[in-house]
């Protein structure tokens, strides 16, 4: 996170992070989790971050990232719309 994002300027010593090692963190104040912990642990991942993968022709993912930089929802909407002319000859 070197970037600004806010209007406030940042106030992080990235230079000096970039420098410590693995060795030079404090976790004082973090318990130990041991091997129960980890047994009984189960990965969660969020609905709304959930990925579904398609593999595409290289030649059709490369006409969808020429028209907008925001192609994965160009390629949702045009498969949405071609659901919805499949409904409408079906009825």
């Amino acid at each position: 996170m070197k970037e600004q994002n806010t209007s406030t300027p940042l106030k992080t010593d990235w230079e000096r992070l970039d420098r410590m090692t693995d060795d030079d963190i404090d976790y004082a104040d973090i318990p130990p989790l041991g091997d129960e912990f980890f047994a009984q642990a189960r990965l969660y991942i969020p609905p709304s971050k959930r990925a579904n993968f398609v593999e595409l022709d290289s030649d059709v993912m490369t006409w969808f990232q020429q028209r907008d930089q925001h192609y994965p929802n160009l390629i949702n909407v045009v498969l949405r719309k071609y659901i919805e002319i499949q409904q409408e000859i079906a009825r």
